[in-house]
């Protein structure tokens, strides 16, 4: 297959619907955002360019590296008909094996179901011959690892609103049975200087409450004793037992287990011994205690952990409306608010209900698909305040001096949200 050809191929599910015959084709000035993309993407040897550089796939131009996995790189895009800025995962498919593919797929799978302010959203997937992209949330604030690894622990009032995200975010994914696997300070990310987001969902599995699981997941820091011990376990409580260690990390900045090696590190586990800094207020204290227990069925569960006094007078964020290209009817047989607004929007880009029609039933492979999800997760965003919350961040900072970030426009809707998995 030539090169030209693989490019159709992967531009199919928009290509063979939105070509138009030369002597039909209105002028350029008539022509809609999306008509014109449509057809620079088939026909303009820019783009085309663009995407044998890999500078460009579908709707979305490539641009800087924002980090790197073991199968993976991910870089920044942009929407090119809202020009939202996204987290693009790229995988090379001819170097998966069949386990890392079945992860891919249950990644996948776990983020397609979550709906939640404290959860990277998963916008689109698009696929050629060689890779995969999965298009996400992008936020610019970092890693939670990193800012206590470079600044230290945080102040328990910080923490605990941290958490508490956290929380909301796990307490999500196991109502939808997602068991994440690989809870940690490094999978957790500023979305704004008190906006926390939950990512990485590629150790993720989905298991009922009284469902056993035997594969050995995550990182060894923050595995349960259960897993060291070769028998099968339930995944609530590996991600319990994961949360704990990430509580102890946050208000203490190092790690209750800590060991030169693997194996020594899985003695200090068993074993079990651990020591709580005196400085710590009581109730955290006997947070980490409660949490950080051996017998898996002792430890707190997630609504136990929410109730707890520690974190008394937290905000624990609900999960978001679910969105789709399918009507979702409120009770008296309307469309929301939300997603009337996104059709809006849709169709002054030039997507109408015919092309919502055709993306009916791909889910996330669909361009139509990514770019309502786009919209719609934008308006969710503006609803909750998000963007007044980041913008009176930028307005703070640029008070102090600090001129390292763009600010975002409320207005115009711009996000910065985002996500370095």
């Amino acid at each position: 297959m030539s090169a030209r050809q693989s490019r159709v191929s992967a531009m199919s599910d928009f290509n063979s619907t939105y070509s138009e015959n030369d002597e039909n084709k209105p002028p350029e000035k008539r022509l809609t955002a999306f008509e014109k993309l449509s057809r620079d993407l088939s026909n303009d040897q820019k783009c085309l360019k663009e995407i044998t550089l890999g500078k460009r796939i579908a709707f979305y131009r490539i641009r800087g590296q924002l980090g790197t996995g073991n199968f993976s790189q991910v870089k920044m895009g942009i929407h090119a008909l809202t020009r939202e800025k996204v987290a693009i995962k790229i995988l090379d498919k001819t170097k998966l094996d069949q386990k890392t593919q079945r992860l891919l797929s249950r990644e996948i799978s776990s983020m397609e179901k979550l709906h939640h302010p404290n959860v990277i959203r998963l916008y689109e997937v698009v696929e050629t011959l060689a890779k995969l992209h999965m298009v996400m949330e992008y936020a610019n604030g970092g890693e939670l690892f990193n800012k206590i690894s470079n600044e230290g622990k945080l102040p328990e009032s910080e923490a605990k609103s941290v958490f508490a995200q956290v929380m909301a975010a796990v307490q999500h994914m196991h109502e939808h049975q997602i068991i994440h696997r690989d809870l940690k300070a490094e999978n957790v990310f500023y979305a704004g200087t008190k906006l926390i987001k939950v990512g990485d969902f590629g150790f993720s599995t989905v298991s009922r409450p009284d469902q056993t699981l035997n594969t050995f997941c995550g990182s060894p820091p923050y595995a349960a004793p259960e897993l060291f011990k070769d028998e099968s376990y339930y995944g609530t409580y590996v991600d319990i037992w994961a949360l704990g260690i990430m509580l102890y990390f946050m208000v203490t900045g190092i790690m209750p287990f800590r060991a030169e090696t693997v194996g020594k590190l899985k003695k200090v586990i068993l074993d079990g011994y651990y020591s709580i800094p005196m400085y710590l207020s009581e109730p955290c204290q006997d947070l980490i205690k409660s949490v950080l227990q051996q017998t898996p069925i002792d430890r707190l569960t997630v609504g136990k952990i929410i109730e707890h006094k520690w974190l008394e007078n937290q905000e624990f964020p609900e999960a978001l409306e679910e969105y789709n290209l399918n009507p979702a009817l409120d009770d008296n047989g309307n469309l929301k608010d939300e997603e009337v607004q996104a059709r809006n929007m849709l169709r002054e880009l030039g997507i109408n209900q015919d092309h919502i029609k055709q993306a009916h039933g791909k889910e996330s492979r669909s361009c139509i698909t990514g770019t309502y999800r786009i919209i719609l997760h934008r308006l969710q965003k503006k609803k909750l305040g998000y963007y007044d919350i980041l913008e009176q961040e930028q307005n703070h900072s640029s008070q102090n001096g600090n001129s390292g970030t763009k600010s975002t426009n409320s207005k115009n809707g711009k996000s910065k949200l985002c996500t370095i998995l």
